[in-house]
């Protein structure tokens, strides 16, 4: 039996372990969202006391919410590649997501996952080398990755589970960066509430087990745009408006319809999209 990696990560790169779980137990579900083969695997490859996570304790709300959320940016991802030239694609804070799996870009598409040094060690271990795909061991917030990307094509930034630790000044940095860069392209990131921020804060046994510090929250997009040139809104949806919640049992679908229609519920879990 070949020998399991040891993890052992805290404040936000923790969470990224509960993320893998959540994936999993979401493709051992009778109705996964996502079905992310990957996350069953790394599972099995990993030294991890799984039964020390926050995740089986609040299952069908996490479990759920966290397959809509990287359900939701797939579909966003496939629609800009579909539609853009020999892109560049920026996976920020990628933690151990498969995404550039999932998707499985084509061969005129350069990847970059991006994350603290320890995550990328992990991943580098975890998963096969592929054409076009480049691992960056570095915070996102730190200046200096974006100086070894090619800036002479599109690029899109994906940030999903990323905003709520970053300050706003580091996350309106980042994006002023990447805008600043690339002739054009997309920024696709979640964002919590204000209200939002609060609550998980109280209640989400992941932000709470990790000892995570949370900053950066976002009620409309326009406090993106009015701080970032050349951007504008493609879309911002509630995660109880996207397209994946159709994926879920009729109960869940249910609830979604009704907290979006609820002023302060609606817009606690937010996915945004903007052009530039």
């Amino acid at each position: 039996m070949a020998t399991k990696m040891h993890v052992d990560l805290s404040g936000p790169p923790q969470t990224m372990l509960d993320m893998v779980y959540a994936k999993a137990l979401d493709a051992d579900s009778a109705r996964p969202v996502l079905g992310d083969r990957f996350a069953k695997q790394l599972m099995t490859q990993l030294d991890y006391d799984w039964t020390k996570s926050p995740i089986p304790r609040q299952r069908r709300r996490q479990v759920t919410s966290i397959a809509v959320r990287a359900a939701q940016f797939d579909i966003w991802v496939k629609q800009f590649l579909a539609v853009t030239e020999q892109p560049i694609v920026l996976h920020v804070g990628c933690g151990l997501d498969s995404r550039a799996f999932r998707v499985d870009p084509g061969p005129g598409v350069e990847w970059y996952d991006i994350d603290f040094p320890d995550v990328i060690a992990l991943r580098e271990r975890l998963y096969p080398a592929r054409q076009n795909y480049h691992l960056v061991s570095s915070s996102a917030t730190d200046p200096s990755w974006l100086n070894n990307i090619p800036n002479d094509r599109p690029a899109l930034l994906i940030a999903e589970g990323v905003s709520m630790y970053l300050t706003e000044h580091d996350g309106i940095d980042l994006l002023r960066r990447v805008v600043s860069r690339f002739p054009s392209g997309e920024l696709q990131l979640d964002f919590w509430s204000r209200f939002g921020r609060r609550a998980q804060a109280k209640n989400n046994k992941v932000v709470r087990w990790s000892g995570s510090d949370l900053g950066w929250a976002v009620n409309a997009p326009d406090e993106i745009i009015g701080q970032i040139p050349r951007a504008r809104s493609l879309c911002a949806i509630s995660v109880f408006e996207a397209s994946t919640v159709q994926l879920l049992p009729k109960g869940y679908r249910r609830f979604a319809a009704a907290a979006a229609r609820t002023p302060g519920l609606r817009d606690i879990v937010q996915f945004h999209r903007y052009a530039f």
